[in-house]
């Protein structure tokens, strides 16, 4: 069990399977910059989040809910969850009298071939079971460039690989240790491209290190 104090954010699990190297510059070395790509996937969570919470026939939808799981040390915001079996009387202030949660994250993308989405979402799913004593069987990606979402089953495969990335990040994160960079194509739609600099850094050498000493 972790204590508020060692709660990371649930989207450093989506950096962490992309790249390794990437979560630890952007949670240890405490870097960052914005590209093209970047850009349109914060201004769609904005949009996502700046809309008010509504409710349809048997259905509250909850933006920019708050997550916390002290079970797994994580702590991060849903873009939107929605709750089902709701009735008039049902209050966003009691969770549990909201229904059924369906967990849904908005990526400005299309579907990868990794699991990095699958398991943000897995965990937004497990914090709010921990939240709200509760099972969750599934949620959905909806992806801006196929304008479509993509409904996804929380099964134990899926839950055991959430809980192992999380528990990585963990030690990646109380390691305090930069991993060596190594190219791969990916690394061109990086936004970290040139703050990395996967083929000029050397395997032993921070990037602070690096530009302290190129300064």
């Amino acid at each position: 069990m972790f204590t508020e104090d060692d709660l990371l954010s649930i989207s450093a699990l989506q950096h962490l399977l992309f790249c390794e190297r990437q979560c630890a510059l952007i949670h240890i070395e405490h870097v960052w910059e914005e590209n093209r790509l970047t850009v349109e996937g914060k201004n769609m969570h904005e949009r996502v989040h700046e809309q008010s919470s509504e409710s349809r026939p048997n259905v509250r939808i909850v933006r920019g809910l708050r997550l916390r799981s002290l079970r797994l040390g994580l702590v991060g915001v849903a873009d939107v969850v929605e709750f089902h079996g709701t009735t008039n009387k049902s209050k966003i202030s009691d969770l549990k009298s909201l229904g059924q949660p369906f967990p849904v994250e908005y990526k400005r993308g299309k579907p990868k071939t990794d699991h990095s989405d699958t398991v943000q979402l897995c965990a937004q799913a497990l914090c709010l079971e921990e939240m709200m004593e509760c099972a969750i069987p599934n949620g959905a990606l909806f992806y801006g460039t196929i304008r479509r979402r993509l409904d996804v089953s929380f099964d134990d495969e899926l839950r055991a690989l959430t809980r192992r990335t999380a528990f990585r990040l963990h030690e990646l994160i109380d390691a305090g240790v930069t991993p060596p960079a190594e190219y791969s194509p990916k690394c061109e739609n990086c936004s970290l491209l040139n703050l990395c600099m996967p083929k000029q850094v050397s395997a032993h050498k921070s990037v602070s290190d690096y530009l302290r000493s190129a300064i």
